[in-house]
């Protein structure tokens, strides 16, 4: 069996390759790794026999995340699994909280209701460190090299030696969240809102977070469904038809929503216009330093929107671009003050939190933006685009004839960089992920191939539509070629 860690854990279709047995092997390689002297920790003294394991809305998740903690328990570990699905950033916050060596969340996030996976998590409260998956990866294949089954312990057992303890990780997570969101200023100016959970972990959170804070809460998708209604989890336009339909019925003068897991977020104004992750983070961005007065890098990867270029500049912050990928943006998290860092798919963070997107929390911060300007959001996307638009965004993902090494890509289309698309001149050609042309107008076009599958991942954001179609096209006529 190969198992190999992405960029936020391993995934795979049930009954395929997400097994039972797969995963308890799986298991007994994180057992072996973090039994090891060179873990590592976040800095602050952990127990290095203590793990915490959560678990989404999927199918069969639950019975997955009890394997995996009968095999850790198996190898001494004390297990605190968590009672119920939750969302995966209050599980990765129940590991720094708790001081645990480390996590496992039973997820596949956005993926489609057949996928299930495994996100691992360090000491930090964030993705675990590449190493530290490489180091995983090895016991696997060393376990599987020697015949070496996993460690299995009786589920009863582990509970009466307090080897397993179920707990509940909201109430930490939430006590934590009130000290980075000023509920007290929602309260002042309480809004009607829509809550759409997508079927996912995140389901009740948000709403149970807002009692007595005088919002009117509807929550929709809230309720077990491990199918998903048959779509994707994942907060973006194409998703949203029930969304627009509760704020067309009058249920909310905005809407936030969660993805499977939780830990991305999307928005939906009260003319049902979808709110994008770009649009998120560039209003939190412009609220956390015109309203609270924060100062700190700003970390974005290079999918994301050049508005929040823009207002960096503007509040003369530094900031920083990364590879696409959470994991990037939690490295310099870690190593200094960052005040937001985020990517186009929404996961986004800001100071003071875990090295993780947070789709709860960003929901909550932007529903302070809206009680504390006064304004719809609508409103405020408006003056957004203004003062630092227009910005049109869109991303196609094209097949391949035949995949493509990423260097030689780059090579390829960094040597013969057009002078102009669209009529409008290419002013630099940048190289971090992928080839990146960014324009004298600001606009930009990325293209970068994916890792997994023969598929070229074309993003480009302009200030007319008409050149965005343009931007694509050309992507499209290098896909061809």
């Amino acid at each position: 069996m190969t198992i190999h860690f992405g960029t936020d854990g391993w995934r795979a279709v049930m009954a395929d390759t997400f097994t039972f047995e797969n995963l308890r092997l799986l298991a007994q390689g994180i057992a072996d790794a973090a039994s090891a002297d060179d873990w590592g920790g976040d800095g602050n003294e952990v127990d290095p026999r203590l793990m915490v394991v959560g678990f989404d809305t999927r199918f069969l998740s639950d019975r997955f995340a009890t394997e995996v903690a009968r095999v850790l328990a198996a190898n001494g570990f004390t297990v605190k699994l968590t009672h119920n699905d939750a969302p995966t950033p209050a599980v990765s916050y129940a590991v720094r909280h708790s001081r645990a060596a480390g996590g496992v969340m039973i997820t596949a996030s956005h993926n489609a209701p057949r996928y299930n996976g495994v996100k691992l998590k360090a000491a930090y409260g964030g993705s675990a460190l590449p190493e530290q998956c490489r180091r995983v990866e090895l016991y696997l294949a060393d376990n599987e090299a020697r015949a070496r089954g996993p460690n299995l312990m009786d589920y009863d057992k582990a509970v009466s030696a307090g080897l397993i303890q179920r707990f509940n990780p909201i109430p930490a997570y939430a006590e934590h969240l009130r000290t980075l969101i000023d509920f007290d200023r929602i309260a002042r100016n309480p809004q009607r809102l829509v809550v759409d959970s997508m079927y996912g972990s995140g389901r009740g959170v948000i709403k149970s977070l807002l009692q007595g804070s005088g919002c009117e809460v509807s929550e929709i998708r809230g309720e077990m469904n491990p199918g998903f209604g048959g779509i994707h989890p994942e907060p973006i336009a194409r998703y949203l038809g029930p969304t627009a339909g509760a704020i067309a019925a009058g249920q909310g003068a905005l809407a936030l929503v969660t993805d499977g897991d939780a830990d991305r977020i999307g928005a939906m104004d009260g003319r049902g216009q979808f709110v994008d992750p770009h649009k998120i983070m560039a209003l939190s961005l412009k609220y956390l330093v015109e309203q609270r007065g924060w100062r700190g890098a700003v970390v974005k990867t290079v999918s994301t929107t050049r508005m929040v270029n823009r207002l960096a500049e503007w509040y003369g912050l530094e900031c920083l671009e990364t590879p696409v990928g959470f994991n990037h943006i939690a490295d310099l998290m870690l190593a200094r003050e960052v005040l937001i860092g985020g990517e186009e798919s929404g996961g986004i963070s800001i100071r003071g939190h875990i090295p993780e997107g947070d789709g709860v929390l960003m929901g909550l911060l932007l529903l302070e933006v809206v009680a504390a300007s006064d304004a719809p959001l609508e409103e405020l996307v408006a003056d957004l685009l203004t003062d630092v638009g227009p910005a049109h965004y869109a991303r196609a993902d094209l097949r391949l004839a035949h995949p493509i090494s990423k260097s030689e890509m780059t090579k390829r289309l960094t040597e013969s960089a057009p002078a102009a698309i669209g009529g409008v001149r290419v002013a630099r050609v940048e190289s971090l992920d992928g080839v990146k042309y960014i324009l004298e107008d600001d606009s930009w076009l990325l293209i970068r191939p994916s890792g997994t599958e023969p598929v070229l991942r074309v993003y480009a954001e302009a200030r007319e539509e008409r050149l965005v179609k343009e931007l694509l096209g050309f992507g499209q006529s290098v896909a061809r070629g």
